[in-house]
């Protein structure tokens, strides 16, 4: 390929970035980043009523979740007007579109007549082919000249290529009659004047591709190569919408879902190499390609985004994942830790990660390092502190002074002192847990006294002792 490959991710300003934007995102960086070329992104804000700057801010967070960065400045559509304008005059002095004069009720009156008629509703406009001389002082809008005979065969990368009969084109509108440029006018000019030479994005997109065809055709431009994916169902095999909850790419980074394991489940929606279903963000720029797109719809399932979420914790660089988590507590608007506490977290984190698929479970695994004293004990835990364990855990405390505090020293220490005492360590670890985190469910107890130090671990056991 000598040409550098250019994509663009264009959504439009009117909500947050929802999966499935997140996933055309996504396979646009992927195929642009894994081939050294640029991928660009355009807000398509045309719609001025439904546009709002919190729309653009909610999508550019969304992207800077998960990690796609774009080159160059964001470019407005809505400021590019003149310069769709400006095709759609070149057109008109071309010959290659005209002035029509036909008003809103002179088409719906021709749609009527021809559907009682059984015949096609297409409009065909009757100053298509009309001298200006005969033009009347009244307003008008530019259409194209659409092409009346033969076919226009779109060649897609994804769904192979797909015919359509030049009967069914219309001469689209280009330029209203206030003179503003329509959206299927813009799209093309600003993918060619941006140098895109791919364009990735939805299947229900597919049949624009035709009629934004004949804009490329007329101008002489080249036609980018064309990928349409199939959209994302929910598990009941139905279109993705709001009945199938979150939705927003900023709701599953509050959900606490990691941004690594949301962009791997991303790309296995609907794209695959092989079996494999965990892989590393290089592995994904290597492998991804078009040709692993499907043409079936993609089913989300959570339990599959939580179990790589899961994965990608596990395998984070500690730094990593504590940046990331301190993003996670800023989204749900938790208090930021201090330095005490992620002081404590980063000796904690090489075990707290190895089983959670979430930011929340991180969190709770984390509660002992977090917490201050006195520590808050649970209803559960309080059962392990009966007055007997009370008597031994306050005659625990002098063994554990002036020794070396390493795990293998530790855990000799607790052995002989829960066999001098006529039990095991087993029972022992209950009101240690309690003790130290408050709760009957812990990381090994070992862990976390290694993590908490043995001036803090002798404080807390003393807090509950006898």
């Amino acid at each position: 390929m000598t040409t550098q490959v250019v994509t663009r991710f264009a959504p439009s300003p009117t909500g947050y970035l929802h999966i499935g934007g997140a996933r055309t995102a996504l396979f646009n960086w992927l195929y642009a980043r894994g081939r050294g070329g640029k991928f660009l992104l355009r807000i398509e804000d045309t719609d001025r009523a439904r546009s709002t700057p919190e729309a653009t801010a909610a999508i550019l967070q969304g992207m800077a979740w998960l990690g796609l960065d774009h080159d160059g400045e964001v470019i407005s559509q809505f400021e590019r007007a003149p310069r769709h304008a400006e095709v759609a005059l070149e057109l008109l002095a071309q010959g290659k579109a005209y002035k029509c004069f036909s008003t809103q009720d002179e088409i719906a009156a021709f749609r009527e007549a021809a559907k009682a008629e059984g015949k096609s509703t297409l409009f065909r406009s009757p100053w298509r082919d009309a001298e200006a001389s005969s033009h009347p002082d009244a307003p008008y809008v530019i259409r194209i000249k659409a092409p009346l005979e033969g076919k226009t065969v779109i060649r897609d990368e994804v769904q192979g290529d797909v015919t359509i009969g030049n009967e069914q084109l219309d001469d689209m509108v280009l330029l209203r009659s206030d003179g503003t440029p329509v959206y299927m006018l813009a799209v093309v000019v600003d993918d060619h004047d941006m140098g895109v030479t791919h364009v990735i994005r939805g299947d229900d997109h597919l049949n624009n591709a035709a009629r934004q065809m004949m804009i490329y055709n007329a101008m002489g431009w080249d036609v980018p190569v064309w990928a349409h994916i199939p959209l994302i169902h929910g598990a009941d095999g139905k279109k993705l919408s709001k009945r199938h909850g979150a939705l927003g790419a900023q709701e599953y980074q509050g959900m606490g879902y990691a941004a690594a394991g949301m962009r791997n489940y991303l790309s296995r929606l609907g794209w695959s190499h092989g079996d494999d279903e965990f892989f590393t963000d290089a592995q994904a720029l290597e492998w991804f390609d078009l040709s692993g797109i499907g043409k079936s719809p993609a089913r989300f399932d959570t339990k599959k985004l939580e179990n790589l979420s899961g994965q990608h914790i596990a395998v984070s660089d500690d730094a990593a994942l504590q940046h990331e988590l301190a993003e996670f507590l800023k989204v749900t608007g938790a208090p930021a830790l201090n330095d005490a506490q992620n002081a404590l977290l980063a000796k904690a984190m090489p075990f707290l990660k190895e089983r959670a698929k979430t930011f929340y479970e991180l969190l709770d695994k984390a509660a002992f390092a977090l917490t201050s004293r006195p520590v808050q004990v649970d209803e559960k835990a309080e059962k392990a502190l009966t007055v007997e364990n009370r008597t031994l855990l306050a005659q625990l405390t002098p063994h554990l002074q002036n020794d070396s505090w390493d795990r293998d020293s530790l855990e000799a220490k607790l052995n002989d002192f829960a066999e001098q005492n006529d039990t095991k360590f087993g029972k022992l670890a209950g009101p240690l847990r309690a003790a130290l985190a408050g709760r009957a469910v812990t990381p090994s107890v070992f862990d976390m006294m290694l993590v908490l130090g043995p001036d803090e671990t002798r404080a807390r056991i003393n807090d509950v002792a006898a």
